[in-house]
Formats: structure tokens, C-alpha cells, sequence
């Protein structure tokens, strides 16, 4: 069976889009069959990505190894069995047809409470959770004492995780591997990094995730997007020079690719 990648966050502007397409393309260029899907019905972020990047290939000429991205199928509320629910369905049928061809499915989940997020976060094997590096997007996972910085509970996010684990426990799935990415690290603010950092360490070990360092704030990325390129792919566009910067960017990658420790993965980039 595919092995389920799920990434998932609540608050939108944590970088899921550009981490789901990384991770995907990745594993795409390692030979990975690699299948994908964009709940976010109305964005479509990492959906453009997608068509961004087979636009650029078709009129460059190019082979960009990529996901194999699906849109949830269309369905006629009337076949529906009485009862069930049409965006279950879709997103049924849309695995059914990813996972028997697929290593991998990635799906990138709305910036928001869906039913569709709920429903991905129980099938996920591997949840990677972007988050950028401050107390405003932490307070999706827990909620804080303002005056000792202490973790006081977890939050909506959390919650609805540990809603997702329990699902998975009772069919007799193995436990989610939860991954939370710091974003947007950068330099400054040291002694903030450093508050955010032993919070999450805190919530980690009440809660149960891993804590990764993930991609700095870096302008490529926003030049990447247009094109549907990622990091890989300089090569491609001609930089065969790599400066600093995307030297720097590319071994975030490795790392974050290293962390993940999916199955049967050996990260050779």
C-alpha cells in the first residue's frame, strides 16, 4: 500500500504549499512513484504548483520528474448510498485511484477546518505540520501562560489530531508519525527562537511529535512558485552555479527529507 503523507496545518501562510510540493518532487526525482492531492478546493495553491510546473516543462522541453496529481473526482449526489457523505466519497474514489499506482500520496490540506482535513489527517501515516517560528502560529497547538511562557494544554489543531490518532488506533492502524517543521527561521531574534523552541520541545514530549528544522524565509521561493520549480530543479533553468543562499536552502531539503525517515527512502540529492 501507498505510504500517506499528509500535510496539515490550520493557519494559513505557514509555507504547506511549497513544503508539500518539495517533499513530492523529491521523492518523485529519487524514483518514487509519487501521487498527489489538494483539498483546499477553493485555493488550489499546491494545485498550481502542479500546473504551474507542467506548463514550464511542456513549453521548455523539458523532463521535470513530478507527482502525479489528481483532482478529487466529480460525483452525482444522486448515486450517493443513502447516508454518505459526497466528500467522503470523493476523496475515496480519488485514493482508490492513487494507490494503486502510487509509492507515495501527499496530500496538502486546507489552512483551515474542513471535513476533508479531518478525514486526511486519520489516513495519514506521515503528518508533517509547517509552522512558522512565533508564538502567534503556536498557539494553534497549544495554548500558552502568557506570563511563564509554560504550556497550558493543547489546542484546536492538536485536539483534532489526537481526534485522528484515535480513529487510526481503533482500526488497527499503525500510530501516526507526527512531524512539526519550524519554518522562517531566520537569524534575528534570537531569544524568541529560543522560547519558541523549548515550548514546542515541551508540547512535544505531552503530545507526541517530532520537532524538525525546516526552510528559511529565502526569496527563491517565491521565483520558484510561478514555474513550478523547486530547488531541484536549478539545473533546469539554467543556474548551474549555486550560490550560497541556494546551497543553503538545498541541504534544508536534504535534512528535511532525512527527518521525515519514510520508508524504503534513501535521500541521495
Amino acid at each position: 500500500m501507498a505510504h500517506i503523507i499528509v500535510v496539515g496545518n490550520e493557519k494559513g501562510g505557514s509555507g504547506k504549499s511549497t513544503t508539500s510540493m518539495h517533499i513530492a518532487t523529491a521523492l518523485a526525482r529519487m524514483g518514487h512513484k509519487v501521487g498527489a492531492l489538494d483539498l483546499d478546493l477553493r485555493q488550489k495553491s499546491f494545485a498550481r504548483y502542479v500546473e504551474n510546473r507542467r506548463a514550464f516543462a511542456e513549453a521548455e522541453g523539458v523532463d521535470l520528474p513530478s507527482p502525479a496529481y489528481r483532482d478529487l473526482p466529480e460525483v452525482d449526489r444522486e448515486s450517493l448510498p443513502p447516508g454518505e457523505n459526497i466528500l467522503d466519497h470523493r476523496l475515496s474514489m480519488a485514493m482508490a485511484g492513487l494507490e494503486a499506482e502510487a509509492d507515495f500520496i501527499l496530500i496538502d490540506c486546507p489552512g483551515s477546518h474542513t471535513r476533508l482535513s479531518q478525514i486526511a489527517h486519520s489516513l495519514a501515516d506521515t503528518l508533517v505540520t509547517p509552522l512558522n517560528d512565533s508564538f502567534v502560529d503556536f498557539d494553534l497547538l497549544a495554548r500558552i501562560d502568557a506570563a511563564t511562557n509554560k504550556v497550558k494544554g493543547p489546542s484546536i489543531y492538536s485536539e483534532m489530531v489526537w481526534n485522528a490518532r484515535q480513529l487510526r488506533s481503533r482500526a488497527g492502524l499503525k500510530p501516526i508519525d507526527w512531524i512539526v517543521l519550524r519554518n522562517r527561521l531566520g537569524p534575528q531574534q534570537m531569544h524568541n527562537k529560543r522560547k519558541v523552541g523549548a515550548a514546542l520541545e515541551d508540547l512535544s514530549r505531552r503530545i507526541g511529535f517530532r520537532v524538525v528544522p525546516g526552510f528559511s524565509e529565502r526569496v527563491i521561493f517565491r521565483e520558484l512558485f510561478p514555474r513550478g520549480l523547486t530547488l531541484l530543479d536549478l539545473k533546469e533553468i539554467g543556474i548551474e552555479q549555486l550560490n550560497m543562499s541556494n546551497i543553503a536552502a538545498r541541504q534544508e531539503l536534504r535534512e528535511v527529507m532525512a527527518a521525515l525517515s519514510l520508508p524504503g527512502v534513501d535521500v541521495n540529492f
